[in-house]
C-alpha cells in the first residue's frame, strides 16, 4: 500500500455509545472499584467483544445463567443492558445473589408499558428479533406469556388471528431497522385499525440517530465500515442501512486488529460510523490504522447527543 493514495474519510455525526450503555459500563466499572473482583455480569453488558475483554482483564466473569455463579457467594450479580425477565430477577433472589439491574431505561420504559398494558386486558404485539435477551426481557415481564405475541416481519402479520374486538397494543425492542418496522407497523394497522401505538417510539433516539446518519452518509460514499459486533443488533441494522440507501459495500468491522485495510485502496469515498455499544476509541483506532497507509482527508462533524443516563446512588 502506498501512501500515495487519497481517500475522503466521512465520519457519520451520531456514533458510538449510547447513554444506556455508558450507564451500563459505568455501573460495572463503579461496582468493581466499591466491591472489587470478582464482578459477576449474566449476559454480555453489552454486545461489544473489545468493551467484554477490556471489562473482563478488570477482574469481570461472564456467565449465561445464574447458575454459573458460585453458591454463597457475596459478589455482586449484574444484570446486562438488554434487560431480563421477572423469572430471572425472582431466581437471584431465590439464590440470594447481591443484584444490580444495569437494564437500559429506555428498555425499562417498555417494561412498564407490556406490564400496564397486561393488567388493562390487552393482547400485546410485540414486534422484535426471536433471541434478542431484549425480547426475551421484555416477553418475560407479562403474568402470562401468551398475552404477548411476538412479530419479526410482515409475513408474522399475516399469520396473526386476533378477534376484532380484541383490545390490541404494540410494543418494540428499542434497537430495530426504523425503516423496516414502520413497514411492519402499516402492515399491523391496515389489518386492525385500532391497535394502540406507544405515546412515543420504542426505538430508542441512539438507533434512530445512528441510522439516520448512515443513511444520509450512504448517498456520498463508496463503501461504508460500521464498527460493532456480529451479535449486536444495531449495529446489524446499520450496515442494513447503508446497503438500502445506495452503498453496496457495507461492511461489520468486529476485530480492526484482523481488518484487511489493502482493500480499502479500492474506494475514494469511504463512510465510517460505531454501533450504540461500541466505543469512540475504535473509531480513532479505525482512522489512525487508515493513516499509516493512505493520505486520508477527514470529515467529521460529531453531533453530541447530551444524553446521560444516571448510575444508581449506592454506586457513587
Amino acid at each position: 500500500m502506498e501512501k500515495s493514495i487519497n481517500i475522503n474519510v466521512h465520519v457519520a455525526e451520531y456514533r458510538g455509545f449510547c447513554a444506556g450503555v455508558e450507564r451500563a459500563i459505568e455501573m460495572v466499572e463503579k461496582s468493581l472499584k466499591k466491591y472489587g473482583s470478582p464482578v459477576y455480569v449474566r449476559h454480555e453488558i453489552v454486545h461489544n467483544k473489545y468493551v467484554v475483554q477490556s471489562l473482563k482483564a478488570k477482574g469481570v466473569i461472564f456467565v449465561e445463567t445464574l447458575l454459573d455463579i458460585p453458591k454463597n457467594t457475596k459478589a455482586p450479580v449484574i444484570f446486562s443492558a438488554h434487560g431480563v425477565s421477572k423469572e430471572v430477577i425472582s431466581a437471584a433472589k431465590d439464590l440470594n445473589l447481591f443484584h444490580l439491574d444495569a437494564t437500559c431505561p429506555l428498555v425499562s420504559k417498555i417494561h412498564r408499558e407490556l406490564e400496564i398494558l397486561e393488567k388493562e386486558g390487552y393482547k400485546i404485539v410485540m414486534i422484535g428479533h426471536r433471541y434478542h435477551p431484549e425480547v426475551i426481557g421484555t416477553i418475560g415481564q407479562a403474568k402470562d406469556k401468551s398475552n404477548v405475541i411476538l412479530i419479526e416481519d410482515k409475513s408474522d402479520v399475516e399469520k396473526l388471528q386476533l378477534k376484532k374486538n380484541q383490545k390490541i397494543a404494540y410494543v418494540t425492542q428499542t434497537t430495530l431497522s426504523i425503516y423496516d418496522t414502520k413497514e411492519i407497523v402499516k402492515t399491523i394497522k391496515e389489518k386492525y385499525p385500532n391497535i394502540v401505538e406507544p405515546k412515543k417510539s420504542d426505538i430508542c433516539y441512539a438507533t434512530s440517530n445512528r441510522q439516520l446518519s448512515v443513511q444520509e452518509l450512504s448517498k456520498k460514499v463508496d463503501c461504508f465500515y460500521i464498527i460493532g459486533a456480529y451479535n449486536s443488533s444495531n449495529s446489524v441494522r446499520l450496515v442494513e442501512t447503508a446497503k438500502m440507501f445506495g452503498c453496496k459495500n457495507a461492511e461489520l468491522v468486529q476485530n480492526i486488529d484482523d481488518f484487511d485495510f489493502k482493500k480499502v485502496s479500492k474506494y475514494k469515498e469511504i463512510g465510517l460510523t460505531a454501533s450504540a455499544s461500541a466505543p469512540e476509541e475504535l473509531i480513532k483506532k479505525f482512522i489512525n490504522q487508515l493513516k499509516l497507509h493512505f493520505n486520508i482527508k477527514l470529515n467529521d462533524q460529531k453531533i453530541p447527543e447530551n444524553i446521560k443516563f444516571k448510575v444508581p446512588n449506592y454506586l457513587n
